[in-house]
């Protein structure tokens, strides 16, 4: 009878240890390769889902500054907006004309060996204004600061958190939101725009000139013609493409600067996310709208 309760008491520990684990999941060691692989990429999923949720609370954040009405330390964000403008926009301009006129040159004297006729020039104008105006313009100028501001900005946020600089700001009773994310986020914004509008009419007029020098197309047929193929479209595509970048740019660079909280190990890893995410949410942004706008 002993025995008997013995061996029974056996098979139930047996059969207990065979349940599922991890409130009714089976361990992972007990699945096969392709279960991993599903398991992992949902994992991966969920997480990318709750990133892009954060960051959106965080830039719905950044957003209600923009409609407080705070006198206190107002001088103080008109100064580091200033600031800011001048590093991302007036720092930036040799790179802007070196980049633009290298771009604007070799697209007009590319296309210009296709169309060498007097009917190819209109086209021709039709062709530089899609690809520098629509989407180039935009593009360069949003890689230019990305590589620029949006990876400095995300080191010294970084370095504020590590060295408690934030707690300090917190202490003296100040908003760091107030001061350190919404004048970024209004001088890189306006940076952009400016640095867009800039790339554009360097890249058509110096680089048609440059591009004078090695080739035959007549300035009467070519810049009238870039005249007729701008239209108020393009002129607010790229205003709306500047402002999303400036956005996204901005909090993207915020957030991931928030991010680093222990170490000054964290800071690379947390600068190299914050560029390469500043470029995908670009990219699509700037297809999503090019779709909307031109399809």
């Amino acid at each position: 009878m002993g025995n008997g309760h013995l061996k029974n008491d056996i098979i139930v520990y047996r059969n207990k240890e065979r349940r599922p684990l991890h409130n009714g999941w089976p361990p992972l060691s007990s699945l096969s390769f392709t279960d991993r692989g599903i398991c992992a990429l949902g994992r991966r999923t969920i997480d990318s889902l709750n990133h892009i949720l954060d960051l959106f609370a965080f830039a719905c954040k950044i957003s209600s500054l923009l409609l407080m009405r705070n006198r206190e330390g107002r001088s103080i964000v008109y100064h580091i907006t200033i600031q800011q403008i001048y590093f991302t926009a007036v720092q930036a301009l040799p790179i802007i004309f070196f980049i633009s006129l290298i771009i604007g040159s070799m697209i007009v004297i590319q296309f210009s060996k296709q169309f060498g006729t007097v009917e190819g020039n209109y086209i021709l104008g039709n062709l530089v204004v899609f690809l520098i105006v629509r989407e180039l313009g935009p593009l360069i100028t949003a890689i230019i600061v990305i590589l620029r501001t949006a990876v400095a900005v995300t080191i010294e946020i970084g370095y504020m958190n590590v060295l408690h600089e934030m707690e300090a700001i917190e202490m003296m009773g100040i908003d760091p939101l107030y001061t350190v994310c919404l004048p970024r986020l209004i001088g890189i914004t306006t940076a952009i725009l400016c640095l867009f509008v800039i790339f554009d009419v360097v890249a058509l007029i110096g680089g048609y000139l440059i591009s004078w020098t090695f080739t035959d197309i007549p300035m009467e047929y070519f810049l009238p013609q870039i005249g007729k193929a701008i239209t108020g479209t393009d002129l607010a595509v790229g205003i709306i493409k500047g402002l999303f970048f400036g956005y996204i740019i901005t909090t993207v660079c915020l957030y991931q600067g928030f991010r680093i909280k222990n170490s000054i190990t964290e800071i690379p890893p947390g600068t190299s996310r914050a560029a390469v995410e500043c470029l995908l949410y670009c990219l699509f942004v700037n297809i999503t709208i090019s779709v909307i706008f031109y399809l």
